[in-house]
């Protein structure tokens, strides 16, 4: 399975800004925590494809049944449907959905169908005044990932790193959105039922950024790549060899942000084994090598990453881990108030 051509997704208070014709700032000047608000049965969805389009039509109908199950309803963006090549549409095509879902007062919250590939080609384009003036909730996770970055750095907004829309969502998940977008708990995501490994015990408070690894550092060095200072920072990957990850890690390391942050947390690595495994580091060496000199709250395991039960993760949020017990803990309000 590779990324790069396909990916089956899988299911687990305004604040004033300086203006610009485009951007907002950037990483070094970091904006103010900007709050989405709580949404409810009833509420409309806009649901759009701001990376690769989907490979067959099953997924319309599987995200049409996640969104009926919990009361709400879809508007789909005008351009889904559309191929450019490997991507859902020319980039003013995806750009156009994109922010016509933030800008339509009817809808509540923004939910990606799939990830796959293309979201660092609009980064650049994105109207970032228009996102923090209409703040909603923003959920996807793969190549979502540099949308999370993108508009957290520019913005302030808190964003949403999980399912999307044509994954399947179990129980679990479903009651993850629930808890979280209509009624706003705040949550605490234990090791229960998850194999986590602690690289070092400990725990630790900070700004909570990440996503998939290759999308990360594929922006790094960018406006667009966040300043890790008093992070806490997650990853997952899928299909990549050992060798990849680890020059990814380089990447993370010769930029400074591995220095920056105070926690570590680490997904699932899923297709990530060498195919060469006699002349190959493992995932996990690889992880132990870079995070473990660091000597911070670290470990591995999370249910984050390409699986069918995945958590749902306030980018930018601020959350307490504890690298012993394998938690993560949101500690401080994410959604609008009053």
């Amino acid at each position: 399975m590779d990324k790069r051509t396909f990916i089956r997704v899988m299911g687990l208070g305004m604040v004033a800004l300086p203006l610009s014709a485009t951007k907002l700032g950037n990483a070094a000047r970091p904006h103010p925590n900007v709050f989405p608000s709580l949404i409810g049965e009833g509420d409309t969805v806009g649901v759009i494809t701001p990376s690769s389009p989907l490979v067959d039509d099953e997924g319309y109908a599987i995200a049409d049944k996640n969104f009926s199950t919990l009361g709400l309803r879809v508007k789909w963006g005008a351009n889904v449907g559309k191929r450019y090549g490997y991507l859902a549409g020319t980039d003013a095509e995806r750009l156009a959905d994109l922010e016509s879902m933030f800008a339509d007062p009817d809808v509540k919250a923004i939910v990606c169908l799939r990830g796959g590939s293309g979201a660092a080609r609009l980064l650049d384009k994105l109207d970032y005044q228009l996102i923090a003036q209409n703040p909603k909730i923003f959920l996807g996770y793969s190549d979502i990932t540099a949308f999370h970055q993108a508009i957290h750095t520019q913005t302030g907004l808190i964003t949403f790193h999980g399912a999307v829309a044509n994954s399947h969502w179990t129980p679990m998940v479903i009651n993850q959105f629930r808890q979280l977008f209509f009624e706003g708990t705040l949550p605490t995501y234990t090791a229960v039922g998850m194999p986590v490994k602690t690289i070092t015990g400990g725990t630790a408070e900070g700004k909570l950024l990440g996503g998939n690894l290759t999308v990360l550092t594929g922006i790094a060095g960018s406006d667009y790549f966040p300043d890790f200072e008093n992070s806490i920072l997650f990853l997952e990957e899928i299909g990549e060899e050992p060798y990849r990850i680890d020059r990814m890690f380089s990447q993370l390391a010769l930029s400074g942000a591995l220095k920056k942050i105070k926690g570590f947390v680490f997904g699932k690595c899923s297709d990530c084994d060498s195919k060469n495994p006699a002349n190959s580091l493992t995932v996990e060496q690889i992880l132990y090598d870079y995070i473990s000199p660091l000597g911070i709250p670290a470990f591995q395991g999370a249910l984050i990453g390409h699986i069918d039960e995945q958590l749902i993760l306030p980018v930018g949020a601020k959350v307490r881990i504890d690298a012993t017990q394998g938690s993560i803990g949101v500690v401080e309000p994410i959604f609008k108030t009053g």
